[in-house]
């Protein structure tokens, strides 16, 4: 079994030519306040953070991958951060870019792909989710793809002048 291989999409490893993909999603406000962004990001700064991204995951914490379809199209990124070794840990969060392409699944294959990996091949024992409690695209795909709500953070994010709560979602799955 090919664990970064699905259906629909398989996840890599980021290349240079993501620059432009990168430079759109990492400026594009509407998602700012998944990201904690509050200013937009260099082409030359995202450069250097293509140059580093082959960086291990023990050293850096973190791992982004990129979400591509099989005629090569870059569709989204997923991510790992907040990445403990010892504690057998880490963040989830993904974003598919164009709207037209949400909701059809690509996600929920991404998410999957993602949980074996973690759990198959960097021993993680859990992974958890930060999700605005209006965020109910991102709620449905983590709930169905087997992670639980186990608390709510009660006016976590400012955003566009209120404060929203932030919904801990968490799945445990590997030893």
């Amino acid at each position: 079994m090919v664990t970064l291989s699905g259906e629909k999409i398989f996840l890599r490893a980021l290349e240079p030519e993501d620059l432009d993909f990168l430079y759109r999603l990492e400026n594009d406000e509407a998602i700012w306040e998944v990201s904690e962004t509050q200013t937009p990001y260099s082409r030359y700064l995202l450069k250097q953070y293509l140059e580093n991204s082959h960086k291990d995951i023990h050293e850096i914490k973190q791992l982004r991958l990129a979400i591509s379809d099989y005629s090569l199209h870059l569709l989204g990124f997923i991510d790992l951060f907040d990445f403990s070794p010892k504690n057998r840990r880490a963040g989830v969060g993904i974003v598919v870019l164009e709207k037209e392409r949400r909701n059809k699944g690509i996600g929920a294959e991404a998410l999957r792909l993602l949980s074996e990996y973690a759990f198959t091949h960097l021993g993680v024992h859990q992974l958890y989710a930060n999700i605005t409690a209006d965020n109910t695209a991102s709620i449905k795909l983590f709930s169905r793809q087997g992670f639980e709500r186990v608390g709510v953070k009660k006016d976590w994010i400012f955003s566009e002048g209120k404060f929203k709560d932030e919904i801990l979602y968490q799945k445990v799955g590997g030893l």
